[in-house]
């Protein structure tokens, strides 16, 4: 499952804080509101920790050159197929 978020520019650090810290993302997309993609994080319990102060660092970058961002987020349960319906 994704889910999108849209936040201003000044909100993107908390925001990306808050979705490591509930620790159920598999991968976190910002996105400008052109739908180009900035920067694509990979969220793994096994990197928490020193691999996201320079990731944050970026995204606190980043803030500063848009004002309006869309966060997708990938959950970790998904596996990437679309539920068979019969």
């Amino acid at each position: 499952m994704v889910n999108e978020f849209k936040v201003k520019g000044k909100e993107l650090l908390a925001k990306i804080e808050e979705l490591i810290k509930e620790g159920n993302a598999r991968r976190i997309i910002i996105k400008d509101d052109n739908g180009r993609t900035y920067l694509e994080i990979p969220v793994t319990i096994g990197v928490i920790g020193t691999f996201f102060a320079p990731v944050l660092a970026a995204v606190g970058a980043l803030a500063a050159l848009t004002a309006n961002f869309t966060i997708q987020v990938i959950n970790k349960d998904d596996t990437g197929n679309q539920d068979n319906q019969s």
